[in-house]
């Protein structure tokens, strides 16, 4: 028991968050899993999972969850940063205050956690930091400005925190899924008709909603089990990539961002 890891995710309610639980838990870690619906990770326990409440734009809500696991297993060796949401609408219709919580989610949450987790590791001179952050940060679609935009940010914070963390020997890794299965898509193109629907922006939305949702339904759409498989093999390796790009699509699309000039690509991802 004393050898086995201790894993700690976040956003471990449904899809990539769950299915990586519930992967961990088979393979033979200790795991926490974190969400604000604690019903949805009822499921879990059946794998051994422990479930906390957690609500990663609550300092409190943070600190009681890591202290739980701290105290109860006298370390974290590995934490999941999974926790986001997507929120999709024009720059012009999306109030302040929206684009304020898809930070506090997307990157201020992850930020919090991290910063909580770090005196354990750094203490014990190991661990691994594993940021799931999209193929969307590093590039951008039509009305997901706030969402790309956090996730560039945690792009960034990551690549920063890497070379700071370098010599505690604690590794940070970025996980960039592409299309996947998962309730994601409803939930930001749910945003997106509703911010969208009284305003000058309706018909250029509704097109994009059609197409969105005719990827995210793709038979090539990956399944969230594969994304955990990538991010198992991050935890195995003793020198793990700082980047994984996976799933649908994601590669090629990164590629055409890397080789593309900049208004071939806008036409590309506004009439695909």
């Amino acid at each position: 028991m004393e050898n086995k890891k201790i894993v700690f995710i976040s956003g471990a309610s449904s899809g990539m968050g769950f299915e990586t639980a519930k992967l961990l838990a088979q393979k033979g870690f200790i795991v926490y899993a974190g969400a604000r619906t604690l019903e949805k990770m009822e499921p879990l326990k059946n794998y051994g999972i422990n479930i906390l409440y957690l609500d990663v734009t609550d300092d409190h809500s943070c600190q009681n969850a890591v202290n739980t696991v701290i105290e109860k297993e006298g370390k974290i060796d590995i934490l999941i940063n999974n926790a986001g949401f997507g929120l999709f609408g024009s720059v012009e219709d999306v109030t302040i205050e929206q684009a304020k919580n898809q930070f506090e989610v997307n990157l201020f949450g992850l930020a919090r956690l991290t910063k909580e987790v770090l005196p354990s590791m750094r203490e014990k001179l190991s661990g691994k930091i594993i940021n799931i952050s999209s193929m969307g940060g590093r590039f951008v679609s039509p009305f997901g400005a706030w969402y790309h935009s956090s996730k560039y940010a945690v792009e960034a914070l990551s690549d920063a925190l890497r070379m700071e963390l370098s010599q505690f020997n604690i590794k940070v890794i970025l996980i960039e899924p592409g299309i996947i299965k998962t309730n994601w898509d409803n939930i930001a193109l749910n945003n997106l008709k509703e911010i969208s629907k009284d305003g000058v922006y309706r018909d250029f939305a509704d097109r994009m909603i059609t197409k969105f949702k005719k990827l995210y339904t793709h038979k090539f759409a990956t399944k969230p089990e594969k994304v955990s498989e990538v991010i198992l093999k991050a935890i195995n390796s003793e020198n793990p990539k700082t980047r994984y790009l996976t799933g649908f699509l994601a590669k090629q699309l990164i590629f055409l961002h890397f080789i593309l000039p900049d208004r071939i690509l806008d036409k590309i991802l506004t009439n695909f």
